[in-house]
């Protein structure tokens, strides 16, 4: 029986037998009627336990045979082969293919592609789904390539195994000697021994610490959950580096690199007892080209990966640094991240519980009175007229008001950002004041999933039953572009927000078949505020600084919990459901080998597995991409209502690539501290992803937060790409200016935060130009030091700022490391404009009473500034300004990139290079952009001695303050802007203080 003739039947039967006391609109003959809540069972799957964990389950490494290579012909890219089971066929998970390809491409002189795939399949042959390349595309060998460092070896001993070697070391990169392949079906195996103590990071999406353990299970399926710890959600990125630390010089590993000599939770020990002296590192990248769900088992001294279907595509990139594994990744595999609108960097306000547009005002309004800058304002569902997708509310959010909001808002240079769901509410065929246009146009289009028999696929999201859009259907991605068209010609948004794109249904299977005619209905479950729904939790330590407002809200949290509480205490053995496979036949609902999802049954709170394309392909082939090809349709509807803009968009659910679209937020964390330490590792990992453009809730998104962890949480994120602050509807509202600790906290964090946007955006030109990451981690950037290898509680924001928070309640203090003393790094203070004293491998202890969040400048930069304005439009017209933080030998170096801010391919664009020694700076400008903003400071840190000052060698008056030094702290300030009247980058320039 499929899923949805089952529940076809169940949701029928269950028709009135849960009510609330809502009202749908009027039917047609005038008459309300009550709102049916769909049965919390319409979510419930089938009893499920995880292969991993199931005693029963067998190790297909114990009964299957393996292959055997033969047929093996080289050419001047690789090789081909022919694999063929070595023995009677297992079928352990599935049907064993019995003839197998393997085509090895040496693509590149740093990349290595081994494919492994059926060797018959045809269009009768739906067993397995082979990802077309205009799809997912597949990286393509290179023309032409000097040698490459990574070698291809294979045996038949006791079976097919293949290796990937570095040359130049020696290393072994990846083995699967002594594991043995396993191909079938619906269930695909190998295996790669690793070293002792490996560092792997990636494979996500999870929340996790940035190195991942080497006992530890990554599922890797698209799920709509709130961000539990260690599981798999919204995205799915089937990636991951590997970096190896060595003695210098030698080819002999360090056992243990992350943690010589290091304390509980990254600390460092005392002084030589880690470190970098004596150290090297090389790193590789292993991408799987794999649409399917999976898991990667990470072993004390192996990998093991598995996937539900589909074939072997992996690639290897050669490196040797993260640097270079990253470019090579991002260039030739999944695309360069999308280069942002200027705008898109200012600080972005949202929660659930706008109710109306004049709460939009006052909000607005309030950041304005309070002197915290505001870019732009976010609503979340409550905008929606019974939150459908490009509608407004006709009663709160009037379109009537749209045109007097908007033309204030963008007369301030500011922005609005909606969210837009992922499913489209399916109108009730008996009611005519129920139609809904956005539905008829893509129903008539064949714009929307089907059930195997062709009847449209119904499932239930945020406005009741749904319907779901097919982006592998021709008409899918028009339809789309057209609606976001039609809908700006109603509601002037800025940029969109993505959620739900898992894709989300809140019901298993087609559950509004045959229902249709009860929208709209009620999710399977109460809504914030609903039936005395209110949120009494609070981040760690509230009690201890709250203690009156914490124990009224503990009492009433236990009230409410007693309140609802319908828990049986009896107990029985859960039998779970263990499905034999089928020779020659898939079952997507229950797959034989069941990965560890975090949502248990790949159906539960998802469009299930059997839902049809319109090509024929199910959903179980492709659910792991719905949220990359939405991003796609996003994109190109954003270029069709903008023609030459870049499109703003940040999305939920991604994959492989999806950076070139959009950017991404964290999801539905919560008000813990834990929460706000997660962030950092999240953040690293999709800077791996190609994904720089990325932030979380600041403050939290579920639960109550309070002053401290708001203050702390608002600095550590004006540091991330992506700046938001969101919480749910009935948490306390969490506006910066509602504590004025958290408003004088946000306001010293964004002023360096939009001081520094040049120096921001100038990252993100090279990111979208190269491929280098925005957010990085200190073991990135100081690669021969193992001690940093799985440090996450500090970052780099690009090469030259240090970012160190305060992750815990009631701290006034931080301990971290200074990374690269021993190999003569210097840091400045960023508040001081001193040089930090501390000493190499040993943790210092940083001042950080609440309101500061400790930062530092890397000797050896030059960073571009500018005047802060309260929008990024005012800052783009106010005074320039550098920071030299001159190295120990006195030199510094850095970019800038100026351009319009804008244009998807900016025209005229400015590119301004600077290099500092000797006593001087020298700049050399190109491009034709024209900025005609004056120069107002240049600060060098670190001067020992000052002569005279020159200009183009014109000696600058030391009257009028134009020139100021500071003997104690070595710092000179050199005011520019009489001089550079004409604009600071008319042309290049030479400044001198020796």
């Amino acid at each position: 029986m499929s899923r949805y003739s089952f529940f076809k039947r169940a949701c029928v039967s269950a028709s009135f037998l849960a009510l609330t006391g809502g009202q749908s609109p009027s039917s047609t003959d005038g008459v309300a009627r009550p709102i049916f809540t769909i049965p919390a069972s319409a979510d419930e799957g089938a009893n499920l336990i995880p292969n991993i964990l199931d005693p029963q389950a067998v190790n297909a490494q114990d009964v299957c045979p393996g292959y055997r290579a033969s047929d093996a012909q080289e050419d001047g890219q690789g090789l081909t082969a022919t694999l063929t089971l070595a023995g009677p066929a297992c079928n352990v998970y599935g049907t064993d293919i019995e003839t197998l390809k393997l085509r090895v491409e040496y693509q590149a002189a740093s990349r290595l592609a081994i494919n492994i795939s059926p060797a018959n399949i045809d269009s009768t042959n739906s067993s397995h789904y082979i990802i077309p390349e205009d799809l997912i595309p597949r990286p393509q060998p290179e023309a032409s390539y000097g040698g490459s460092d990574l070698k291809f070896a294979w045996g038949n001993n006791p079976s097919f195994w293949f290796s990937v070697t570095r040359q130049s070391t020696g290393d072994v990169l990846f083995t699967t000697k002594d594991k043995k392949l396993v191909y079938e079906n619906q269930f695909i195996e190998f295996a790669s021994a690793l070293p002792e103590d490996y560092n792997l990071y990636g494979l996500g999406e999870r929340i996790h610490g940035l190195r991942l353990g080497n006992n530890f299970t990554a599922t890797i399926y698209a799920a709509d959950v709130g961000d539990p710890i260690d599981r798999n959600l919204y995205g799915s990125h089937p990636f991951y580096l590997d970096t190896r630390y060595y003695e210098t010089g030698s080819k002999r590993l360090v056992k243990n690199a992350a943690n010589p000599g290091k304390g509980h939770n990254g600390h460092h020990g005392e002084k030589g007892s880690g470190g970098g002296a004596g150290y090297e590192s090389r790193s590789h990248g292993v991408y799987l080209r794999n649409l399917h769900g999976q898991e990667v088992l990470l072993q004390p001294d192996s990998i093991t990966w598995r996937t539900l279907g589909g074939s072997i595509d992996l690639f290897f990139f050669e490196g040797p640094s993260q640097v270079e594994v990253t470019k090579q990744y991002q260039i030739s595999a999944i695309g360069l991240p999308a280069l942002q609108p200027y705008w898109g960097f200012g600080y972005h306000q949202c929660r659930w519980g706008y109710q109306n547009w004049t709460v939009l005002r006052g909000v607005i309004d309030d950041m304005k009175a309070f002197n915290i800058p505001l870019e732009t304002i976010w609503v979340d569902i409550d905008y929606m007229d019974q939150y459908r997708d490009f509608t407004l509310d006709p009663n709160t959010f009037k379109q009537s008001e749209v045109k007097a909001f908007f033309d204030r808002l963008h007369d301030d240079d500011q922005h609005f950002v909606p969210i837009v769901d992922s499913a489209i509410y399916i109108p009730n065929p008996n009611n005519a004041s129920d139609a809904y246009d956005t539905y008829t146009r893509g129903n008539s289009s064949g714009a929307f999933l089907n059930n195997p028999d062709g009847s449209q696929y119904i499932g239930a999201v945020w406005p009741g039953y749904t319907v779901f859009p097919d982006w592998l259907a021709e008409s899918g991605q028009p339809w789309w572009v057209n609606e976001m068209v039609e809908w700006h010609k109603e509601v002037p948004y800025d940029g969109i927000w993505i959620d739900m794109s898992e894709v989300s249904s809140f019901c298993v299977g087609s559950c509004g078949t045959g229902n249709v005619t009860m929208n709209p209905v009620h999710p399977p479950f109460a809504l914030p505020g609903e039936k005395g729904n209110v949120i009494y939790e609070y981040p760690e330590g509230f009690n201890i600084t709250n203690a009156t407002e914490a124990a009224s809200a503990s009492a009433a949290a236990s009230s409410q919990a007693a309140a609802m509480s319908t828990a049986d205490a009896s107990s029985t053995a859960i039998a779970y459901l263990r499905t034999t496979p089928t020779q020659g036949v898939r079952d997507v609902n229950y797959p034989p080998y069941v990965i560890d999802n975090v949502q248990g049954d790949l159906a539960v709170h998802a469009v299930s597995p059997n839902a049809t394309h319109h090509n024929g392909v199910e959903e179980y082939d492709v659910h792991n991409i719905f949220g990359h090809q939405i991003l796609n349709a996003t994109y190109q509807g954003l270029l069709s209502v903008f023609p030459g803009k870049r499109p703003f968009i940040i999305g939920r659910s991604t994959f492989a690539g999806s950076g070139k679209w959009a950017g991404h937020w964290g999801g539905d964390n919560a008000s813990k501290w834990y929460y706000m330490y997660f962030s950092i590792p999240q953040a690293l990992s999709f800077s791996l992803f190609g994904i720089p453009m990325f932030g979380v809730d600041t403050c939290g998104f579920n639960g109550n937060t309070d002053a401290e962890l708001c203050s702390r949480w608002m600095q550590l994120s004006a540091f991330f790409p992506f700046y938001r602050n969101h919480n749910t509807l009935s948490a306390n509202p969490q506006e910066p200016y509602r504590w004025e600790t958290v408003a004088t906290a946000s306001r010293t964090a964004m002023h360096i935060r939009y001081t520094l946007l040049p120096y921001i955006y100038t990252l993100f030109y090279h990111a979208h130009t190269t491929g280098s990451t925005v957010m990085r981690a200190v073991s990135w950037e100081f690669p021969h030091d193992p001690s940093l290898a799985d440090i996450d509680t500090q970052f780099l924001l690009g090469p030259s700022l240090l970012v160190i928070p305060v992750l815990q309640p009631q701290a006034t203090s931080v301990t971290a490391v200074f990374p690269g003393l021993a190999d003569g790094a210097s840091w400045y203070d960023w508040y001081s404009q001193t040089r930090v004293d501390a000493q190499a491998y040993v943790n210092t202890s940083i001042a950080a009473p609440l309101g500061h969040i400790p930062v530092f400048v890397r000797g050896g930069s030059v960073l571009p500034t500018q005047d802060p304005g309260y929008t990024t439009s005012a800052s783009r017209r106010n005074a320039w300004g550098l920071i030299v933080a001159l190295d120990g030998g006195g030199e510094a170096g850095g970019d800038l990139y100026v351009d319009d801010g804008e244009a998807v391919d900016p025209g005229r664009t400015r590119y301004v290079s600077f290099s500092a020694g000797e006593g001087r700076l020298v700049v050399h400008v190109e491009g034709e952009y024209v900025d005609g903003n004056v120069l107002g400071n240049v600060t060098v840190l670190g001067v020992g001695s000052l002569g005279s000052v020159r200009w183009n060698g014109v000696e600058v008056e030391v009257e009028g303050g134009m020139v100021r030094y500071d003997e104690q702290k070595e710092v000179l300030v050199v005011g520019l802007r009489d001089v550079t009247r004409d604009g600071a980058w008319r042309g290049g320039w030479t400044l001198s203080w020796k």
